[in-house]
Formats: C-alpha cells, sequence, structure tokens
C-alpha cells in the first residue's frame, strides 16, 4: 500500500509516519505493527493521534535504568506479545519477495537502483494476485 526506497544506510524510523499515512489514504489502518528500529514516541503518538489506531512497537532504544514516559513506557510494561507475534507473517512476506524475485537493484545510478527497489515491490504484488 505504500513504500520506499532508498540507498543504505538510512533511518527509517523517521519516515514511519509519512509511509503510514499514504497505506492509510488507501485504506483505514487500525493497528501498526513495527519492529524496534522504529520505536520512538513521534511515531508511537503519531499513529495514536493522528490515525486513532494501535501502535505496537517494542520499546528496546534506551538501557533498562532510563526513565521514559509515555506510550513507550506503556509498551515496555505491559507489551501485547500475542499481538506482535503476528508481525512473523510479515517477515515472511520479505523473504518470499527475496527469493522469488532475487530482491537486487543493479542499476548503476541511484535513480535507477531507486526505481528498480520500487518495482519489484510491484512486481511482487503482481505475483501474489
Amino acid at each position: 500500500m505504500a513504500q520506499s526506497a532508498r540507498q543504505a544506510p538510512w533511518n527509517d524510523c523517521a519516515h514511519l509516519p509519512e509511509l503510514v499515512s499514504q497505506a492509510h489514504a488507501h485504506t483505514p489502518v487500525g493497528c501498526v505493527l513495527a519492529d524496534a528500529e522504529f520505536d520512538s514516541e513521534r511515531n508511537h503518538t503519531f499513529v495514536r493521534r493522528q490515525l486513532h489506531a494501535l501502535s505496537v512497537i517494542p520499546a528496546k532504544r534506551g538501557k533498562k535504568t532510563w526513565c521514559i514516559h509515555g506510550v513507550r513506557a506503556e509498551m515496555r510494561n505491559h507489551f501485547p506479545r500475542q499481538k506482535y507475534s503476528r508481525r512473523a507473517l510479515i517477515e515472511t512476506v520479505f523473504s518470499v519477495a527475496k527469493r522469488k524475485l532475487s530482491c537486487r537493484a543493479p542499476g548503476r545510478c541511484l535513480l535507477t537502483q531507486r526505481r528498480q527497489a520500487l518495482l519489484l515491490g510491484l512486481t511482487y504484488n503482481l505475483y501474489r494476485l
């Protein structure tokens, strides 16, 4: 429903609201599952206040001794493990896309590589249909 391609290394945490908003424009989002890379109070509050959806992102950033507040503290203290276990299905999709489509962009310039990566995402969706 939304995808982005960038040259590595890149911090994807800041782009979660943009991608989730694009997906929400197509289909209402009720729950956002993400791995610990996307853990930030800003991402949690965006999903919960702007989209009125549940955010399930483990609060792994920071030391155990840090005093965190807000939604991140809630995630650390009462993490919904059963809902988060569904994330394994998403990882399976990524694995299949890499295996079936040999997910690499052999283009020489960055613009070509980005286009190829986005086309691989589209191709995978067509493959699933």
